[in-house]
Formats: structure tokens, sequence, C-alpha cells
């Protein structure tokens, strides 16, 4: 037997043996965990076994049912059916192949929806980029009509007045677009979980709206709403709230019952809502006092990405010509926010763990959607960005590079000295989970 074993061993390709340990070499644990995460204790197997005959056949018959009885004389109604019918089969295509990501709760079968509702969003982007502005806005005039009388009031004036400050002037800007701004800092708190790096973010995009007012009038604020309103109001309140809640996450001691040793109802009930919390609480380190080069300058990367990702959503919704409110404006919203809770944890495991070479999946699809609408923006908005101010742009650009590295190297030196952190990064957590 050892002597077939090193004939064989002669007889392989010394090529294929030199990828195959490459490839061996790659797929480090922490790679394979932040891409592939899997369920540990399992108590009812029937929502964790593989059940593809029944969902093929399921599946089938919902389409054979749909496509045979509805009413086919609208041809708007047809394509629409032809294209939810695209997505359902997509997303079961989906669950079947597609990776489970960092997150297990609810299912691990949500993430993989989320996963293929990534791939397919980076694959309409790419198809735009190939169309033309009047091809582009005829598919949206198709999804709504109503678009075509909407456009945007370019005399409209923003920042009128700012010398005059009164508490009915600041109160009425207490809208529901506050609301947002506020549940969105709360949701950046809690994927970041690091007060420098949130602050970063919050003080730059501040600047980047400076830097781009020329372009975009709404980015023009008075001085009060940019930093009351916004930066301590908003922003930091919504900061505060989402690092409260991580710490709260964090002390959480997680003991994990299965549903069936659960005797009351009320219990299993309770039990069956908390499936819609984590499973656990990791705590993060970004920043680290001996942290290497390259982890330094993927943190400071972190923070220009963020720019670039706000930056689209206004752009894309200018240039486009969008209400704020428009249903396409927030499902792209809600969708982002989906792609980025995993792609932020697979970037986090990627820029601190040495061991893991390579960029999870979700990331990497989150990265080409944010390239792809940054691209759109550009190729569309030629006559937008004919008034760019060249010099504008350069300052942009420097005053991102050197602040997030100011802000980046600062929080490093914070944590070399007092060797602890005020966020929700150094305590130990209590664990359990079943």
């Amino acid at each position: 037997m050892g002597e077939s074993r090193n004939i064989r061993s002669r007889s392989e390709d010394p090529i294929q043996v030199i990828q195959a340990n490459k490839l061996s070499q790659d797929f480090t644990p922490s790679f394979i965990r932040m891409n592939q995460q899997n369920v540990s204790d399992i108590t009812l197997d029937f929502f964790y076994k593989p059940h593809t005959i029944t969902l093929l056949l399921c599946s089938v018959f919902a389409a054979m049912y749909f496509a045979f009885t509805r009413d086919e004389n609208n041809t708007q109604d047809n394509i629409w059916a032809g294209i939810v019918c695209v997505i359902f089969f997509f997303c079961i295509l989906s669950i079947l192949t597609f990776p489970n990501g960092p997150f297990i709760r609810p299912h691990p079968a949500v993430w993989r929806m989320v996963f293929g509702l990534s791939v397919l969003y980076l694959m309409f982007l790419l198809f735009l980029m190939f169309q033309n502005y009047k091809a582009i806005m005829g598919i949206f005039y198709w999804f709504d009509p109503e678009l075509e009388n909407f456009h945007i009031n370019m005399d409209k004036e923003y920042g009128v007045n700012c010398s005059i400050v009164t508490v009915q002037k600041i109160y009425e800007h207490m809208d529901c677009f506050a609301l947002a701004h506020f549940l969105g800092w709360l949701f950046k708190g809690i994927l970041i979980r690091h007060t420098g790096i949130l602050w970063c973010i919050s003080v730059m995009w501040e600047i980047t709206e400076i830097q781009f007012a020329h372009l975009l009038p709404n980015f023009v604020e008075c001085w009060w709403d940019a930093v009351i309103l916004d930066i301590l109001l908003c922003n930091g309140l919504g900061i505060w709230c989402g690092l409260k809640l991580c710490k709260m996450l964090e002390m959480r001691e997680y003991k994990w019952v299965g549903i069936r040793e659960i005797s009351t109802t009320s219990g299993k009930l309770k039990r069956a809502v908390l499936q819609f919390t984590p499973e656990s609480w990791t705590a993060v380190r970004w920043m680290d006092p001996k942290c290497t080069y390259m982890r330094f300058f993927a943190v400071c990367q972190l923070v220009i990405f963020w720019q670039v990702t706000e930056l689209n959503t206004f752009f894309l919704k200018h240039i486009f010509e969008m209400p704020p409110s428009h249903p396409i404006v927030i499902v792209r919203l809600i969708l982002i926010g989906l792609f980025t809770a995993p792609s932020v944890r697979q970037y986090y495991i990627y820029a601190t763990d040495t061991t893991c070479k390579r960029m999870g999946t979700q990331c990497w699809v989150y990265c080409a959607i944010m390239f792809a609408e940054a691209i759109l923006c550009i190729k569309n908005g030629k006559e937008l960005f004919s008034q760019t101010q060249a010099t504008k742009v350069i300052w942009w650009l420097l005053v991102q590079a050197v602040l997030s590295f100011i802000f980046v190297y600062g929080c490093m030196l914070y944590h070399k000295f007092t060797k602890s952190d005020d966020n929700v990064e150094a305590s130990p957590r209590k664990e359990k989970s079943s």
C-alpha cells in the first residue's frame, strides 16, 4: 500500500499539487467562517434539513398556477409578473447554492437570499451601465409613469437667512427626514461599533456636503443645521443610542434553549420571537495599538468608501430625478442596508484577522455595487459634472485622506495609551449557544 501511494504521488502533476496547496491556504478557517457560518446546535431539524425536491415541486407548481390562471391582456402586468417570477426563482436558487455569510439568524436562508438580491441588483446596474440616459429614464417611467411629471426645482434656494436662528425655525427642520437621519446613524452605530470611526464618518460627511454643494443644491445648509441638527443631534444621538444598544447586547448572557425543551406556550412564543435576535454578540476591535499598516489603511479605506456610498445615494436620485420619498429610493436604501450588514462584518474579519487572505463574497459584491453606482452617475451626469469645480474635488480628496488618517491614527494612539475602549469593544462576554 505504501509503495502504491508513492507511485501515485510521483504521477501527480507538480503544478496541480502547488495549485491545490495554494487553494487550501487561501480557504483559511476565518474565510470559511465569515462566508459559510453554520448553525452549531439545531433543535428543529425540519427547518435546517435540505428539502430540495419539495422546494422544486412547490416552485414549479406555483409558477404553473399563476402562469395559467392570471389575466394576460395587460402587457405591463405580464412583464411585471415575469420579473417577479425571475426574482422569485433566483431567490430559490440563492437558498440552494449561495453561502450563508457571517450571520445565521433568523435563518441562514434569509442571508442567502440577501446575497442573491445583491447579485441581482449588481446585474441590473451593469445592464443600466450600457444604456443611454433616455433609455434608463424610460425604464423608470415604465416602473412609475408619475416620475415623468417630476422634475427637481433647481431654482429653490437652500441655506438662506442663516443668521436668523429661532426655536421655530429649528423645529420646522425636525421632520420625517430628521427621524430617518437618526435611524440611519443608529444602524451605522450597530454595524461599525466604534465611536472614533463613527464620528470620523459623521464629520467628514459634513465636509463632503460643503465640497459638493455646487453640484447638489440640497447640500447647502446653514451652519446651525449642519453642526447642531446634523452632527450633534441626529448623528450624535444616533451614534450614542446605537453604541448603547450594542453594549447591552454584548453584556447579555446568551443561553439558548431549544423550543421543544420549553413547556409553556408563552415560553415557546417568546423563544420564536427571540429567533429574530442575534445568536451572540461579538466584541469588535477595529484598532489595536500594535496593528499592522495594512489594518490601519483598511480602516481609513472604510471611512472613505462610506463617503462614496452616501454620495451615490444623493447623486442617483438627483441625476435620475426622483423624490426622496419615492418607493424606488426607499427600496434601494433598504436593500443597501441589508447588503451592508454582512459586508461590514466580512470586511472587519478581512481587515483584522491576519489568517484571512481573501475578502468575503458579500463584501466583494457590495464593493462592485458601490463602484457600479458611481460609474452610472458619472456616465449619465455629464452635464452636471461639467459644472464641477476641479479645485473643490481635489481639496475634498485631500481632506478625506488627511482627516481619515488623523482620525484613525488618533484612535490607535487612544487605544495604545488607555489600553481600553469606551465602546462596545473590550469587555468580556459570556456566551452559550444551542
